[in-house]
This record gives C-alpha cells, structure tokens and sequence, in this order.
C-alpha cells in the first residue's frame, strides 16, 4: 500500500456530529491498520479524550493532541514531543479576556485549568464534558508544574471574530488559529498539526508521498499540505477544500471511510 501513515483529525471529521464513530469507518481503519498502516489521531482534544477512540478501534502508536502542540504514545501515554509555551506572554491575552469577559482555557498536554473552576456553570462543564475533560482550578504561573502547550478562547461566532480581529492586530509571539467555529487557539509559534505530523513522519522513516491526511477545518490545513495525499471532508470550508489534493464526503456521511476505501482499499 502506498499510504503507510494516515491522519485523522477527529471532531467534524472522523465523528459525526453527534460524536459518534460509526462502525463502518471503523471496520475500515482495522482492515487497513491489519495490512500494517498506522494511523494517528492529529486532533485539537486532548489526549484524555483522544486515545478512548484509538482503544475503541484497537490501535496503538501515537497521537498529535493540541492541535500539533504534543504528541503522544497510546499505549504509554510517554509524551514523544511538545512546544512549550511562554506563560508570561499570555498575560495581555488574560487581562484582554477578563476585560471582555471572554472565557479562557489553559492546557498542559495532560490537564486543562480555568479561572475559578468550582463555579463554573452548568453549561461550561457540559461543554468540557463533551470532550471528557473536567477542569481544574488555574494557578499562578510560577506554580504550574507542567508546560503550557495550548491557550483557548470559547464564545459564540461573531464574539470570536471580533477576539480573533483584534488580535490580529498584535505583534505575535504565538500561533493563533481558528481551531473550529467557537474556538481560537494560541500555541507555541512552530506548534502545528502540520510540524508535529513532519516530525512523527520523520522518526517513523515515512517520507511525505507515503502520508495521507483527512481534515475539515483551518487547523487541518497544514498536515493537509504536508501530507501526500491530503483529503478535505465535503463540510470543510472553501479554503481548506482549495487547499486539500481530493474531497470527500462529509462527517455525518461517512466521508473517512469512503476515502479510505477509494484511497488504501
């Protein structure tokens, strides 16, 4: 087979809208996996609720969590590769949400913390709940224990175009990315799906023309273009569908599968 590592972005992509991953996809990932294909999840979540889906469809390797911004073994959880961030550099990013009221998360590889977690609504914890995350009280920084790797803002659509504008106007120390339509990401600035794929790529001895990617949203669009194939799902926006070699279905209709099955069946 020519494809002998795959990415997968997982929410939009290989789930339905509902967060289901139905059986035919899955079936199609093992036959594959068994002709000695790896596949990695190269997601926004983290690897908490990342790894249940390779468990579920009983693969190993690794997984890139944060958009890019870490990498991890399944069966060790060992972190293979993070880029760090700069704590203090979030500072203007923090008094600009407390400023606007706009709610923030920060992520190490393995936890994510909020300002005054105890009181959160009911409606916040059902959010996290769906990425099976639960929050944690955020300290100061000098009392984080472990690197920074993800800084994320939540609201409505418009609320983060107005956030996404207005720091687009800073000088930036990070990479800012659209990571779906009620999230705005900031990373370390080398930190993409993209990098983190080359780098795995490379350790495992897989030259790009032997990668496939398949994504649907703004974050995917560097392991799309680094990949060999990149394969945008039909509820992708314009950009990245410009951006990807093929199209296929979408999220809620299978699209992994059926590119799979075209592509490495």
């Amino acid at each position: 087979m020519k494809y002998k590592l795959i990415a997968l972005d997982v929410d939009g992509t290989l789930l339905s809208d509902n967060h289901e991953l139905t059986e035919g996809t899955m079936e199609t990932i093992k036959k594959i996996a068994e002709q000695g294909t790896e596949f990695v999840l190269c997601t926004g979540r983290a690897p908490g609720s990342s790894i249940p889906f390779m468990k579920q469809m009983g693969l190993e390797g690794y997984i890139i969590t944060h958009n890019g911004a870490a990498t991890v073994d399944v069966r060790t959880e060992e972190i293979i590769h993070e880029f760090a961030m700069n704590p203090h550099g979030l500072d203007s990013y923090i008094d600009y949400c407390h400023k606007n009221n706009v709610h923030f998360d920060v992520n190490t590889t393995f936890a994510l913390y909020v300002q005054g977690a105890a009181g959160l609504s009911q409606e916040a914890l059902d959010l996290y709940g769906k990425f099976m995350v639960v929050p944690k009280e955020l300290p100061g920084w000098a009392d984080m224990s472990e690197p920074i790797v993800k800084f994320t803002v939540t609201g409505q659509m418009e609320e983060l175009d107005k956030v996404y504008a207005d720091w687009s106007l800073w000088t930036q120390e990070f990479n800012m990315l659209r990571s779906g339509d009620f999230f705005i990401d900031l990373m370390h600035k080398e930190a993409s799906k993209g990098a983190a794929l080359k780098k795995l790529a490379e350790k495992r001895g897989i030259p790009a023309e032997n990668v496939m990617a398949i994504g649907n949203y703004y974050n995917d669009l560097t392991m799309l273009t680094f990949a060999g194939l990149g394969v945008a799902m039909e509820n992708s926006p314009l950009e990245v569908k410009a951006a990807a070699n093929a199209i296929t279905a979408s999220n809620n209709d299978e699209g992994v599968k059926l590119a799979l099955q075209k592509h490495c069946l």
